[in-house]
């Protein structure tokens, strides 16, 4: 179930508002633990199951944690076995199959006969075994209390709003807000405008980018005339992040609406004048993630410069991995890293020198080369499609019959409105408006974007696939 889509806005969405309504405050908690596993079972009965026993796992482990008292070693075993078990699920649904894949030619030489091994892997995956981490570990560490109630670690584990693809919500961030279950108006209020706000993202600039981003990459590299590979990439450039954003948004806005307030996401990452701006814009949630669990413990930036380039490297490498078993991920992560670990060697005082608007250009450039490397089905059609991009295409530009009108006016103007909106200046407007006339707008946009929303066709978000 996706948040665009008829089932859960037409049906979903007023049952749990009813439900959950009428429900005094001691029994919301559990109406929203039914309803979120319901959101998760609804596509996927069977991941259900791979879910709810991690929680019990953790659950259990995270109560021998807190209760080892001064026995460290025992809180540390316990630690380890807990982020063992998560990371092996993790590696056994999203990399066992890649793994096996790219050692099967030394294990038939090795004498041993296998398959590369089929297994579907669970939406959400990926957020949630990070959620589930980041809580043992501040237990560990002592910085949250342990929930004794494990219907309530349950529901911080399984909260639809960002069960699907986050944002990575950590328990300390709401650990209030799932005792306090009181109905807000005002919160209400805002989650829908937020929430309207994500859903239009989504349905008009994403959706269209993605009509023409498909078409594009779905066509072999020498049919493709140069300026539609660049026309390509800022076109995806727009998609992932209008896609992303607009999750981030509706989850917020769905957090909000039932009284949580989750962190934002997204800070107009294309706004950026470095490569280390922007990744404290984009994706803060998982940025800030392997900041805190990964690059700190490994000693951040204390040891002296050399191991300072290495633990950003080994972020960026497992940041490229975390989003997908595939080589052309494992190569964006280390093309990222080796751009912050650029602008560490000296390369920041060169771009900060640089007008803003040079520097802009420069970030842009670099991530869109990026989203090159994401998108594309395999590294071999990446480095063909940015040869073309970067050395001129074989293909004549009127050669290329794409079954869509790229060039459409609605098309076109919608490009330019993501392009704009992805700068902070339509936020500035917005916040000057006065509140009787932003409710009203926001109110009137909210039913236009939903109407859109039920009778526009299914499109996956993004970051499902992680």
């Amino acid at each position: 179930m996706v948040f665009t889509s008829a089932v859960f806005l037409g049906l979903f969405l007023p049952a749990i508002f009813a439900v959950y309504f009428l429900a005094n405050n001691a029994a919301r908690p559990y109406v929203l633990l039914f309803f979120s596993l319901l959101f998760y079972a609804w596509g996927e009965p069977s991941a259900v199951v791979t879910m709810v026993a991690l929680m019990a796992v953790n659950y259990a482990l995270a109560r021998g944690i807190s209760a080892s008292g001064e026995r460290r070693w025992l809180a540390k075993t316990l630690l380890a076995v807990g982020v063992a078990t998560d990371l092996g699920a993790l590696v056994a649904y999203k990399y066992l199959g890649f793994l096996v894949e790219n050692l099967l030619p030394v294990l038939k030489a090795a004498g041993f006969g296998c398959e590369v091994p089929k297994i579907a892997l669970p939406i959400g995956i990926s957020f949630y075994v990070f959620q589930i981490i980041s809580y043992i570990v501040d237990i560990y560490r002592g910085t949250v209390a342990v929930q004794r109630n494990p219907f309530k670690f349950m529901l911080y584990v399984s909260l639809f709003p960002q069960l699907i693809a986050g944002p990575i919500v950590r328990y300390a961030t709401i650990a209030q807000d799932i005792e306090n279950r009181r109905a807000d108006f005002e919160n209400i209020v805002a989650g829908i405008r937020r929430f309207a706000l994500g859903l239009a993202k989504k349905v008009l600039v994403a959706d269209t980018m993605a009509s023409m981003v498909d078409v594009i990459f779905a066509a072999p590299v020498e049919s493709i005339p140069c300026f539609y590979c660049w026309f390509g990439a800022a076109a995806y450039t727009l998609q992932i992040y209008f896609d992303f954003s607009g999750y981030s948004d509706m989850a917020i806005g769905l957090g909000r609406m039932f009284n949580f307030r989750f962190l934002e996401n997204f800070d107009h990452p294309y706004c950026s004048c470095s490569i280390q701006e922007f990744w404290r814009r984009w994706h803060i949630s998982l940025s800030t993630w392997f900041r805190d669990y990964l690059y700190i413990p490994l000693g951040g930036s204390r040891k002296g410069k050399l191991r300072t380039y290495a633990n950003l490297f080994i972020v960026f490498l497992l940041c490229g991995v975390w989003h997908g078993a595939a080589w052309n991920f494992v190569v964006w992560g280390v093309y990222h890293g080796i751009g912050l670990v650029a602008e560490r060697c000296g390369f920041r005082k060169v771009v900060d020198r640089m007008p803003k608007a040079l520097g802009n250009a420069y970030v842009l450039l670099f991530v869109m080369v990026g989203w090159v490397l994401f998108r594309a089905p395999d590294m071999g059609y990446a480095w063909s499609y940015l040869c073309t991009m970067f050395g001129g295409a074989s293909a004549a530009f009127t050669s290329f019959h794409p079954s869509i009108d790229f060039l459409s006016l609605d098309k076109l103007l919608l490009f330019l409105a993501g392009c704009v909106v992805s700068y902070p200046v339509f936020d500035a407007v917005a916040r000057r408006t006065p509140e009787p006339v932003r409710l009203v707008c926001g109110t009137v946009f909210f039913v236009i974007v939903y109407v859109l929303a039920i009778t526009s066709a299914y499109s996956p978000f993004i970051y499902f696939r992680f």
